[in-house]
């Protein structure tokens, strides 16, 4: 046995499909009973049932019209209608059907306008039928005075009408809106989705470059001096050999942490294989940087404190990338690393000679720095790169990281 509440939907779902249909079968419905109650004369007419004329097929003829095109032209219908009614009144001929036209006319004005138009419409409407019954009654009521011989069904029936058309207009503008913030919450969740992805793409793409790029400098460089040392001082090119084999080592590692968290279905933020690398492995770095043959003069001024982690690792691949990029350019003089704690954050300088080509930026890809003003500006710091006075070239960053020990205090 078939669901009657599905087979109420599925009909509802058609009407909604093919409205003029459904408009042309309520149209054909009055009209028969508009013939029908002229015919028979079981309507409430003053005259008895008589044959049916010419201009009674033309009324149902209209009427048909009417209501199949009351949603392109509403208002249009609603008084066409109402005239008709009207007009069946004062002949004193059956108006069941026409006042029911008016009563719909009235609730489609209402569903298609906004309320003060409906109401406008609809009201004269209803106003003008009553009026047409309480002037041309139809029928004698004994004892009844002149104002109480008008139809006040008349009345009711098409403010009701209008009063269902203005609630089902008000709900289907709810919906409509309930809709529209539901596809921009979609939206807004599509395009949080897509930054978050860009966004991680970016720190990606940075935890590479600078894992890879200043593990194979030191790698090529070390491997350049083994090969020249290799026949005339086979002991040094040992060496040199041997801190490629550590870099190579740290690149893999560091490789491996990166790639794990990857992996990871938790947020890389709460659980980690590891710790990453902070401003305690700078002594590793620069005993690294003296092995492949760069000097660094490091000087550091303020009390060294903990810093966030996301400052903490920042700080340290903004240090790594300047001295990296220092070592492809190195003319032999000492590069000279500040780093300064303050109370409101941490300044880095990294200032190195420029070489008789120029800063050397223009023969690299430019991702270095690219990273590096990522890091700085994603903890709202900044950061600057360039040539300075003294045919040198000069990183400064500024990471926030305020002071928390009075606080804590």
């Amino acid at each position: 046995m078939a669901d009657p509440g599905m087979a109420h939907q599925r009909i509802v779902a058609l009407a909604a499909r093919h409205p003029q249909v459904v408009d042309m079968i309520i149209g054909v419905l009055l009209a028969l009973v508009y013939l029908l109650s002229v015919w028979d004369g079981k309507a409430e007419s003053r005259h008895p049932g008589r044959d049916l004329q010419v201009w009674d097929g033309v009324a149902a003829f209209a009427m048909v019209g009417l209501i199949a095109v009351r949603r392109r032209w509403p208002r249009v219908v609603l008084a066409l209608t109402v005239v008709a009614a009207a007009v069946t009144i004062v002949v004193g001929e059956a108006r069941a059907a026409q006042t029911v036209a008016a009563a719909i006319a009235g609730y489609t004005v209402a569903t298609a306008y906004p309320r003060r138009t409906a109401w406008l419409f609809g009201g004269s409407a209803a106003v003008l039928l009553y009026g047409a019954s309480l002037l041309w009654p139809g029928r004698e009521w004994p004892g009844a005075a002149w104002w109480e011989r008008g139809d006040v069904g008349l009345l009711a029936g098409v403010g009701m009408a209008v009063a269902v058309g203005d609630a089902i207009r008000t709900r289907r503008a709810y919906m409509v809106a309930v809709e529209e913030r539901a596809r921009r919450a979609e939206e807004s969740r599509e395009e949080e989705a897509h930054r978050r992805v860009m966004e991680e793409r970016l720190r990606i793409a940075r935890e590479l470059h600078d894992v890879v790029a200043h593990n194979l400098a030191l790698i090529s460089v070390q491997a350049g001096v083994a090969k020249h040392l290799m026949q005339s001082k086979p002991e040094q090119a040992a060496a040199a050999l041997g801190h490629v084999r550590d870099a190579a080592g740290t690149a893999v590692e560091e490789l491996g942490t990166v790639l794990s968290v990857l992996r990871q279905e938790s947020d890389p933020d709460e659980s980690s294989t590891g710790p990453a690398p902070g401003l305690s492995h700078v002594p590793v770095l620069l005993e690294a940087m003296a092995a492949a043959g760069l000097r660094v003069r490091n000087r550091q001024e303020g009390q060294a404190r903990m810093l966030p982690a996301a400052a903490d690792l920042a700080a340290y691949r903004i240090i790594q990338e300047s001295l990296t990029n220092a070592h492809k350019h190195a003319t032999g003089a000492a590069v000279e690393l500040h780093v300064a704690y303050m109370g409101d954050g941490l300044t880095i300088e990294v200032t190195n000679p420029r070489t008789a080509q120029g800063d050397g930026l223009r023969r690299g890809t430019g991702h270095g720095l690219i990273g590096m003003h990522e890091r700085a500006a994603s903890l709202g710091g900044t950061l600057h790169a360039g040539p300075t006075v003294g045919d040198n070239f000069t990183v400064h960053a500024f990471l926030p990281a305020a002071d928390q020990s009075g606080a804590a205090q």
